[in-house]
């Protein structure tokens, strides 16, 4: 899965344009943002994750033979294409925002500098992998915030759109928050916590649901949760688990760690008497774990209701984001790098949202120095600098009549895009899942309350510094005026 030649992982018309350059000889470099437009599931920001694996699908991209037999045989390519492809490489810059980082719509969380031929070839790869990740991570970031600070595991393997969709999805979800996943690879191939108890089918294949309990937790003494739903789980269920464990307790064999879950019925109003039940047995450090197509939603509800729920295991709807499947993130060119001279490029459009932002950029995230927390993004050229020692203006790029100043010595700044590869050589180290976790949860520090509800939350605003607002718009004068000039021409003509 980290190593494997994913270089055919492309959309056929990558390789037409590349072979389109290679034959006129096109080796302009070029700049391409990738980019999202809305955040998922109408919320207040995303998570940027997918990095490790972009990484190491760069690391390894090269045309393998039977690459090359494969496309001869597609008859679209001449041989001199292909003999170009024998010893392709990416030699380009990649900059990114770190794995974990808080974002927001339109600002790039991925730039590529490279010869156009090899730009082109990475597109549709890197926003597979950023898109599915950061989909995930915020989901998952989403929904550990309803759990408030109680442990959410992510249990979705087998409704995930694949093998590695399940794997690499449970890895985003631990950096949007989760505290464990039930998937083993994922726990393997990335050292992040595994976790899980047993189903219903254990229960089933005991004369008794007793006799299930109990053996369970005897193969199981450090951690013995049970599933208590199969039969009555208040008449049944949680009177034999309270049996076990009194057994244990008598036997001097109390696990670690013990509770129960419900995975049926009325989640609110059975946690409550399951928690009056193990609270009068004398069980009160007892786990009560919850899952049965859990989301953001219901977890806000359930705990708005009073449930006793301090374990959630979210599945279906974490995994495969349920309410918004996808990202919608984007790869735009932005620039043409020639003979030292930038040439920034727009791409322009009837829906406002889709007008791109032009040359070669950074983000600068501004914080209250007091609180920490985010005063406002902006998008500007990667040669503007702001000290912390001097007034900022920060103008909505629409409505500029909209401004926040920051004064000298109240706020702090930093470079959200850091180099990842320089000249084809990789000169970052990702960090282990359970590290990005870490950052990822001071990163949602960094938001305010207000941010992270999920009904109408309040925005983070992005802004363009002014050099960008001032280019972007006298670009877009500039095709204006040209589309005016041609409709004069063509009434001239008629």
């Amino acid at each position: 899965m980290k190593k494997e030649n994913l270089t055919l992982l492309t959309d056929l018309y990558e390789l037409t344009m590349m072979k389109g350059y290679h034959d006129i000889k096109n080796e302009e470099r070029v700049v391409f943002d990738v980019f999202y437009r809305s955040n998922p599931s109408k919320g207040g920001y995303a998570i940027c994750a997918g990095l490790e694996q972009v990484i190491e699908y760069i690391k390894n991209l090269h045309f393998e033979k039977e690459d090359i037999d494969y496309l001869r045989e597609l008859e679209i390519f001449d041989e001199g294409f292909l003999k170009y492809l024998e010893d392709f490489k990416f030699t380009g810059n990649i900059y990114a925002m770190e794995e974990g980082t808080v974002v927001f719509p339109m600002e790039p969380l991925l730039k590529v500098e490279a010869p156009i031929i090899e730009a082109q070839l990475v597109e549709t790869a890197i926003l597979n992998m950023i898109n599915h990740q950061s989909l995930i991570a915020t989901k998952a970031s989403r929904v550990c915030h309803a759990a408030e600070g109680e442990g959410v595991m992510e249990f979705g393997l087998r409704r995930a759109q694949g093998p590695d969709a399940g794997t690499l999805g449970a890895r985003a979800a631990m950096i949007g928050g989760c505290c464990a996943t039930s998937n083993v690879l994922c726990g393997k191939e990335f050292d992040v916590p595994v976790a899980g108890t047993h189903a219903h089918s254990w229960i089933m294949s005991f004369p008794t649901e007793y006799e299930a309990f109990k053996k369970y937790a005897e193969l199981f003494p450090n951690n013995a949760t049970l599933l208590v739903d199969t039969y009555d789980t208040l008449n049944s269920g949680v009177p034999n688990a309270i049996k076990v464990f009194k057994e244990l307790q008598e036997q001097g064999k109390m696990p670690k760690k013990y509770g129960i879950r419900l995975d049926s019925g009325d989640l609110a109003y059975l946690s409550k008497q399951a928690r009056k039940m193990l609270d009068e047995a004398g069980f009160f450090d007892a786990t009560i774990c919850a899952s049965n197509d859990l989301d953001e939603y219901l977890i806000e509800s359930l705990k708005s209701q009073g449930a006793k729920i301090n374990l959630w295991g979210v599945g279906t709807s974490l995994i495969t984001s349920r309410d918004c499947p996808s990202f919608g993130g984007v790869y735009k060119l932005a620039a043409i790098k020639k003979e030292g001279e930038i040439i920034p490029k727009i791409k322009l459009s009837e829906d406002r949202v889709k007008i791109t932002n032009p040359g070669d950029k950074q983000v600068y995230r501004f914080y209250d120095k007091e609180t920490g927390k985010i005063k406002g993004d902006m998008i500007g050229f990667v040669d503007e600098e702001y000290k912390e020692d001097q007034k900022i203006l920060l103008f909505d790029p629409v409505d500029t009549w909209k401004k926040t100043e920051l004064i000298p010595g109240s706020y702090t700044v930093r470079k959200l895009l850091q180099p990842i590869f320089i000249d084809g050589k990789c000169i970052y180290e990702s960090h282990p899942v359970m590290q990005i976790r870490d950052y990822c949860t001071k990163e949602k520090g960094t938001l305010s309350d207000e941010n992270k509800r999920f009904l109408n939350p309040h925005p983070v605003h992005v802004d363009l510094s002014y050099p960008l607002w001032e280019l972007k718009n006298k670009m877009i004068e500039e095709e204006r005026t040209k589309k005016e000039n041609s409709k004069v021409f063509r009434k001239e003509i008629h």
